[in-house]
C-alpha cells in the first residue's frame, strides 16, 4: 500500500486541507489503473467514511497475501470533505456548497469546483469507479446499486456486485454535475453503492458493502478473494416505484420496515397531532409490493413522500 496526498490547498481552519488517496497493487509506470473507490463527500457521511476504512484494511491483507492479479491497481479515496465532517457541517465549511455537484470542476472556480477539478483529475481514466454517496431522501432504504442511464451505463455488471437491487433512473438537473455521470461519460464503469445507512455507523451494513465491493472485484478478475454469491439482483427503475405521499404534517409514527411486504390498503404509518396526540392521518399503501424507502424522523411535513415500494411485477 502506498498513501498519497492527492490534493491540497490552505485553509483558514486550523490546517491545510489535503484529500488522502490509498494505493493498492502494481504500483509501476506499466499499472493498469483497474479501480478506484471513493467515500464521503460530505461532512455527514461517516458510514461512507467507515465503509472505505474498513476497504482499505481488507486490500492491505488481500495485497500483502499476493491476491491482487498482475498489474492492477486501486485507488481508495476514503475522504473527500474531512473539513466540515471535523466541524459537524454537511457541506463545504466557507460556502456551503456540495462537491458531488461540481465535477467535472473547474481549476479557476471557487473552492468546491477547483476541489473536484484536481480530485476528477486523479480518478479518472480507471475501468471502473465506485462511490458511496448519501441517499438524496432521509430515512431507512433498501442497499442497492445505483447509476443515472446516460446511455452508458451497465446493469450487468452492477449486478455483480450481489445486492438485493440495482436501481436506475432518469438523470435529474443536477445529475450531470455529480462524479457517478461524469465518470461514465468520460470512459469509466461508474456504480453508485448505497449501504442504507449515512450519518450513523451501522456494522451489518456497512460489512455487507465491503462484501460486495470484494466481491465486485474478484468478478472482474481484480483480486482473488473467497466470498459469498451475494444476491441476484432485481432491475428496477426509479420512476416505476409507487411514492406514498402524506397529506397532513405532524408526529411521524411509522409501522412498516423496509424490505418488508406490504398489500393494497395496507396502513403503513400514522400522523399524530403534534399538540393533542391524536391520530390525524393514516397512510396507507396504494399497491401491492416491498418497501423501499421508509421515512425516519419524528415529524413530518404534509405532501412529503413518506415511503418509496416497489411495485409487484405481476401488476
Amino acid at each position: 500500500m502506498r498513501e498519497a496526498v492527492l490534493y491540497e490547498t490552505e485553509t483558514y481552519l486550523r490546517q491545510e486541507f489535503q484529500v488522502h488517496g490509498f494505493y493498492f497493487g502494481c504500483d509501476t509506470k506499466d499499472a493498469e489503473d483497474a479501480a478506484c473507490i471513493v467515500g464521503s463527500m460530505r461532512g455527514n457521511e461517516y458510514q461512507q467514511l467507515y465503509i472505505c476504512s474498513m476497504l482499505v484494511q481488507r486490500l492491505k491483507e488481500i495485497e500483502s497475501s499476493g491476491a491482487i492479479v498482475g498489474n492492477n491497481r486501486i485507488l481508495i479515496v476514503p475522504s473527500v470533505n474531512n473539513s466540515s465532517m471535523n466541524v459537524g457541517k454537511k457541506f463545504w465549511v466557507s460556502d456551503n456548497s456540495d462537491i458531488n455537484r461540481e465535477f467535472p470542476g473547474n481549476y479557476e472556480g471557487e473552492p468546491t469546483s477547483r476541489l473536484a477539478a484536481n480530485l476528477f483529475e486523479k480518478v479518472q481514466g480507471y475501468r471502473y469507479g465506485i462511490h458511496f454517496p448519501s441517499f438524496y431522501k432521509k430515512g431507512d432504504f433498501i442497499p442497492h446499486v445505483r447509476m443515472p442511464a446516460t446511455g452508458k451505463e451497465s446493469v450487468s455488471l452492477a449486478n455483480l456486485f450481489g445486492l438485493p437491487y440495482v436501481v436506475t433512473s432518469k438523470p435529474r438537473n443536477y445529475d450531470n454535475k455529480t462524479l457517478n455521470y461524469t465518470w461514465q461519460t468520460s470512459g469509466t464503469d461508474a456504480f453508485s453503492v448505497y449501504s442504507g445507512e449515512t450519518g450513523h455507523i451501522n456494522e451489518k451494513l456497512a460489512r455487507q458493502a465491503v462484501s460486495s465491493v470484494l466481491r465486485f472485484l474478484t468478478r472482474m478478475g481484480i483480486i482473488k478473494y473467497n466470498c459469498h454469491n451475494g444476491y441476484i439482483a432485481s432491475i428496477i427503475e426509479e420512476e416505476k416505484m409507487i411514492e406514498v405521499q402524506t397529506d397532513a404534517a405532524g408526529f411521524f409514527r411509522r409501522k412498516v420496515e423496509v424490505s418488508e411486504e406490504v398489500s393494497r390498503g395496507q396502513l403503513l404509518g400514522e400522523i399524530l397531532d403534534p399538540y393533542e396526540g391524536d391520530i390525524i392521518s393514516e397512510i396507507r399503501s396504494q399497491t401491492d409490493g416491498i418497501v423501499f424507502f421508509a421515512k425516519n424522523q419524528p415529524v413530518i411535513m404534509e405532501n412529503t413522500a413518506a415511503f418509496q415500494i416497489i411495485k409487484k411485477l405481476h401488476q
